[in-house]
């Protein structure tokens, strides 16, 4: 059969409008100035017949029915022939009923691919043809063994097709857009034995062995599918039932903790953990306070409190001599640790000179000594810390610095002999202390003992009733660590202490520059004594001394506050006035026995 493709030479593909028919625009292709006219269609009458089936179509059928005349090209100089009419289209012949024989699109008056030759339209899809139907009692072949969504062979379960007879086939014909005006017959249905079955739908142009039916397990597997529905609305419960008791879990202690939800609660910081430098004073209260005590003394016509501090772990504590003075020979002491566990003491050994004194608690465990510092690397301005229980409040802690150094001082004489007096040379300090601060210690940023808090100046002594104190005004004073230790040792070993002493007797009443001997002692006996220190060194009675080592000394109780700095033995360079001369001697200390 021919293709429908013109055997002359190729055309150019325009045209013109012809009268009284739709016009199409022509491609933007130029073409040449040639005479043209309509071709008779000859060449394309028998690829016409074969695609209309049963249709007599011409080239003349397919130039009426869309509306446009085709073109040919002639030779050049060629003449060009006159119009010709086309013939009138003859009656469509009727289709069987049982397969109404429409045409599937308009004839292409372009002879496009693969039905005409080369034109500008693409080419049309592919045209499944449709299978005819077995004849009756014409055996219908198996259904096609394809394949569920699972891999696994589907048997037929579908009825077999009803039998009827075979129509005769109907080739394809390309689908084009209908021309302009152009209304297909309607295509009635095929009777109730002529629809195809399902087998029959199958395409065969299709991919290779494809299921016919949905994929997913085989029909009656789905057993699985519960199973994996069960599990995951269980999991599912058990999350939301987790859930739940988590929020009525955290619901229920914010009532329990904040005391229900229509109750107003303040913001606040959480607890710290409690943690400071060491160096703080929080940090060093923490850490000496365990090793700090307060005295409960009593005696026969009076009583006192006042404070300590353990020196080891025999039980050994330092206080100041008239902390434990009311006790006297048959009083009683009572010693209370930071912890408030209790328990009684006895007196070591005491001496008021130095006001100093030394007591022990028996059968008490854990203990921590308090650890001593050295008093001479002490600064003017080092910060301290002063610990104790004034006025019976124990565990007071007061800070400050130390305002001063080397400050003579004298306290007691409230018994008029001058035997209860105490000459320091004290550290000043403006950290508060107060009455019951007395026998405490005073530390450093290292929590090292580096004095003991003994004295303070009162503003007004004269309006208390407490022994003339009205309280601190930030001039406290404190007994060197370096002499309380070895006055401490003193007591602890032998019960008591010893000064150091040059062998003269002061004139206490001198109000002028100096320190001066007296021109003779008490009970009679000679102001320089005989082969003593003073004696050896050359003081004479009526010398004024007037420097210690250097330092300038204005009254006898400085002379006797410095010497008391000292050690027996240790050597000492004096300087004084005789006669208006000055004079300089060296001498070593001698010892006394205190009490």
């Amino acid at each position: 059969m021919e293709d429908g493709k013109s055997t002359g030479p190729k055309a150019k593909w325009w045209s013109r409008p012809a009268p009284g028919r739709t016009t199409r625009t022509a491609p933007d292709e130029p073409s040449p100035a040639e005479d043209t006219a309509p071709t008779t269609g000859t060449a394309g009458t028998a690829d016409a017949t074969a695609v209309m089936g049963t249709r007599d179509a011409t080239a003349a059928d397919a130039a009426d029915a869309t509306g446009v005349t085709e073109a040919g090209v002639h030779p050049a100089g060629a003449p060009t022939p006159e119009p010709v009419s086309p013939p009138a289209p003859e009656p469509m012949a009727p289709v069987p009923a049982t397969r109404p024989m429409a045409p599937l699109h308009q004839p292409d008056e372009y002879s496009t691919p693969p039905y005409g030759g080369p034109g500008p339209w693409a080419p049309a899809p592919p045209v499944q043809r449709p299978v005819p139907t077995p004849a009756h009692g014409t055996s219908v072949p198996a259904q096609y063994a394809g394949t569920n969504g699972a891999g696994l062979p589907t048997a037929p379960n579908y009825p077999a097709a009803p039998t009827h007879p075979a129509a005769p086939p109907v080739p394809a014909a390309p689908t084009h857009p209908a021309a302009p005006g152009f209304t297909p017959p309607p295509t009635p249905p095929l009777p109730e034995q002529a629809q195809p079955t399902q087998w029959l739908q199958y395409d065969p142009w299709g991919a290779p062995r494809q299921p016919l039916t949905n994929p997913g397990p085989p029909l009656g597997a789905d057993g699985g599918r519960k199973k994996n529905r069960r599990g995951s609305l269980l999991v599912g419960a058990v999350l939301l039932a987790l859930v739940a008791g988590g929020i009525g879990g955290g619901i229920g202690a914010y009532i329990e903790r904040n005391g229900g939800l229509t109750q107003v609660e303040l913001p606040q910081t959480g607890r710290s953990s409690g943690g400071r430098a060491p160096d703080s004073v929080a940090g060093i209260a923490a850490s000496a306070l365990p090793s700090v005590v307060t005295l409960h003394v009593s005696g026969t016509t009076e009583s006192g409190t006042g404070t300590g501090f353990v020196l080891d772990n025999s039980g050994h504590i330092l206080t100041n001599n008239h902390v434990v003075a009311p006790a006297g020979s048959g009083g009683e002491i009572t010693v209370t640790f930071s912890g408030g566990e209790t328990a009684r003491a006895e007196v070591v050994g005491k001496d008021s000179g130095y006001d100093l004194a030394v007591v022990k608690v028996s059968g008490v465990s854990g203990l921590k000594p308090l650890p001593l510092g050295n008093s001479d690397n002490v600064q003017v301005g080092d910060p301290v810390v002063a610990i104790g229980a004034p006025f019976d409040l124990s565990n007071t802690v007061t800070s400050g610095i130390i305002s001063a150094k080397d400050r003579p001082i004298t306290a007691g004489g409230e018994k008029g002999d001058g035997s209860d007096v105490s000459y320091v040379d004290a550290l000043q300090t403006d950290a508060p202390i107060n009455p019951g601060n007395s026998g405490g210690p005073l530390v450093d940023t290292d929590a090292h003992v580096i004095g003991i808090n003994s004295a303070i100046r009162a503003a007004d002594s004269d309006s208390s009733a407490e022994g003339g104190q009205s309280g601190s005004i930030g001039l406290g004073f404190a007994i060197p660590i370096n002499q309380g230790k070895r006055v401490a040792e003193e007591l602890i070993n032998t019960g008591k202490a010893t000064h150091p002493v040059i062998g003269v007797t002061l004139d206490m009443k001198y109000t002028g520059d100096g320190a001066k001997v007296g021109t003779k002692g008490s009970a009679g006996k000679p102001a320089v004594t005989p082969d003593g220190p003073g004696a050896k060194a050359g003081i004479k009675p009526g010398d004024v001394i007037t420097e210690v080592d250097g330092r300038r000394v204005h009254s006898g109780e400085e002379l006797i506050v410095k010497i008391r700095a000292h050690r027996p033995g240790d050597r000492l360079d004096l300087g004084l006035t005789r006669g208006g001369k000055d004079l300089s001697i060296s001498l070593t200390l001698g010892s006394a026995t205190g009490t």
